[in-house]
């Protein structure tokens, strides 16, 4: 197409046949080639390989695939179709779901106490830069570690038990917790609290006046989100770190008895116990709103 000076007040029209004769098919071609494209597609092409390569070069030690098969389909039948407690009786273990439930609220609300305050000096809206990036440093550290880790950091000192599960959970969840806060109070409108200033209100009537109703829900969601995490980590460090717990029977029923029936039975009650959580969380946050 021959280039044209537009006068003020045309319009520009395309070609569109020309285009699509250009391009083949009557189709246009919107998927720019690049070298990032390319090396995505190697990329994939050759894990695929490897993949292929890893399992036909396994040692499976004359394994029968048809019999494991079907003996891990008569596991599942076991585990999710028989239900039974065997070794336990369900007062233990709804003491036991109770403990877990204990470990999980515990460290959440202290987490979320320190976690509050803490967001306050790393928010970029009511902190100095410098403050906000020492803390923010900080704070990733913390949070890169997995919480079983820091579990385990805190039973060299503490022991293994529920103190160390409480400690370790509390830690991670002040980190995540925080983060979280700051992310809200920075979304706050920026012509609230200076109005506030321009009014001559404290740090502290900022806070409550402000930031507080502007961000209770989304810290509510955050917190009860947070707890979610804690229960089901706090199932895993009863096994883990000896924390006690529904997590530990279920260790035991299927490391140690090799009881899949009374495993299915704890999973179901942990499943229970979540679903229920999930409900109670989303009532109270419609209650905040």
């Amino acid at each position: 197409m021959s280039e044209k000076v537009l006068q003020p007040g045309a319009t520009i029209s395309l070609d569109l046949e020309k285009i699509m004769e250009r391009t083949g098919k009557g189709k246009i071609k919107i998927k720019a080639k690049n070298k990032s494209r390319y090396a995505l597609q190697t990329l994939m092409v050759t894990l695929l390989g490897l993949t292929v390569v890893a399992f036909a070069t396994f040692d499976y030690q004359n394994i029968d695939f048809a019999e494991a098969v079907q003996a891990t389909l008569q596991n599942i039948q076991t585990v999710f179709l028989e239900p039974e407690l065997t070794r336990d009786t369900l007062t233990s273990v709804l003491f036991q779901l109770l403990v877990t439930f204990c470990l999980g609220i515990l460290s959440t609300i202290i987490g979320a106490f320190f976690a509050f305050f803490c967001s306050l000096l790393c928010a970029r809206n009511i902190a100095s830069s410098r403050m906000v990036n020492s803390i923010k440093s900080f704070i990733a550290v913390v949070r890169a570690v997995p919480t079983v880790l820091w579990v385990l950091i805190f039973a060299v000192s503490a022991g293994l038990g529920s103190v160390a599960a409480v400690v370790g959970l509390t830690f991670h969840s002040f980190a995540y917790l925080t983060k979280a806060y700051a992310e809200s109070i920075e979304e706050i409108e920026p012509g609230i609290i200076e109005a506030l200033k321009a009014n001559g209100a404290s740090y502290w009537q900022i806070v409550f006046q402000a930031i507080v109703p502007s961000t209770i829900t989304s810290m509510v969601a955050w917190t009860f989100m947070r707890f979610e995490i804690n229960f089901t980590n706090a199932v895993a460090m009863g096994a883990a770190a000896g924390a006690g717990g529904i997590g530990f029977n279920l260790f035991m029923a299927g490391s140690f008895y090799f009881d899949l029936q009374e495993m299915g039975m704890l999973t179901y009650i942990v499943v229970i116990a979540v679903v229920l959580l999930e409900m109670v969380s989303t009532r109270i946050k419609a209650y905040v709103k």
